[in-house]
């Protein structure tokens, strides 16, 4: 009687096809996740790991271009790079990190003023912001050499108000012009990367909740206290993108100081694009190009790191 009982109620035993079918649909759905990631990564081994493959082969290749290149493991190449092209490397840094800076002022009170003052003009001045990339970037940088033309308004207001007399003194223009001097290159950057500095900033100090300030208020604290100790903390992770974003383009562009800047403001980028279209001295050129993302790469985690921004580490 018990024994008939116990049959009766026992759950029926699955068969041995569904089972299977069942670990093969859980097999398949552990899988989906990895689909969906092959394109992105069959994306970057093409078009970035063996472009880069590529490159660290040509970087130690010995040869001609009568002859061909031979890869030889000839790693002098980089530091025969590096000592002969070392001035504009330094001059890359130091380019690209001034006109980072003059991003940063001239872009985070122009985010401020889009996250908490524009009210129904924010989509306005937002539009305002990214139309420029509505524009080539060779035209944006030629129309800079037609504002900063001896003959134009720009110089004569500085000469009229002595102010390249001073920044001739401190080597930043020749004369009374502005063209073809380190003060021209510096502003084309700072012009086409403001933008990069802008969005990012506009981006966090949008997410700040505004009662934070009235609290401060509340505390008696002035309003430059209240942007010291609450504002710019809290909007640090911008600033860190932003800089970002602004120096690593600027210091690897060609285009300012080939169009803005002679022969003595030549940056690492010019060289390099020298190398591969003028010279054909491939490996130099690699070479170059390699210096730089590792340089590039350094000083960016050094940043990242002692800047203490836990959104981008």
């Amino acid at each position: 009687m018990s024994t008939a009982t116990a049959t009766e109620t026992a759950p029926p035993a699955k068969p041995p096809a569904a089972s299977e079918s069942v670990r093969r649909a859980s097999r398949r759905k552990k899988l989906v996740p990895y689909w969906l990631l092959l394109p992105g990564i069959l994306w970057l081994v093409i078009f970035f790991a063996a472009p880069l493959v590529y490159q660290a082969s040509t970087s130690i290749q010995t040869g001609s271009l009568e002859e061909g290149f031979k890869v030889t493991w000839h790693f002098q190449t980089y530091w025969d790079a590096l000592t002969e092209y070392y001035p504009h490397f330094l001059r890359s840094v130091m380019y690209a990190a001034t006109a980072t800076v003059l991003c940063l002022v001239l872009g985070y009170p122009l985010a401020y003023f889009i996250a908490f003052r524009a009210g129904r003009w924010r989509n306005l001045v937002m539009i305002l912001v990214i139309a420029p990339f509505f524009t080539s970037f060779l035209i944006r940088t030629l129309a800079w050499k037609t504002i900063l033309s001896d003959s134009g308004p720009v110089v004569g207001v500085l000469n009229s108000l002595h102010i390249l007399d001073i920044t001739s003194q401190l080597g930043l223009t020749e004369g009374e012009r502005v063209l073809a001097t380190p003060l021209a290159v510096v502003c084309g950057l700072t012009y086409n990367f403001l933008p990069f500095m802008i969005l990012p900033l506009y981006s966090s100090l949008e997410r700040i909740d505004g009662r934070l300030h009235e609290a401060a208020g509340d505390l008696y604290a002035k309003p430059l206290t209240t942007f010291r100790k609450v504002t710019f903390p809290l909007s640090m992770p911008g600033v860190v993108a932003g800089t970002l974003l602004t120096f690593i383009p600027a210091a690897g562009d060609y285009i300012n100081a080939e169009l803005l800047g002679s022969t003595d403001q030549k940056m690492v980028g010019n060289v390099i694009q020298s190398q591969f279209l003028r010279v054909l001295d491939y490996p130099t050129a690699a070479a170059l190009s390699f210096i730089l993302m590792a340089a590039i790469l350094g000083m960016v985690t050094v940043y990242i790191r002692k800047s203490g921004t836990e959104d981008l580490v």
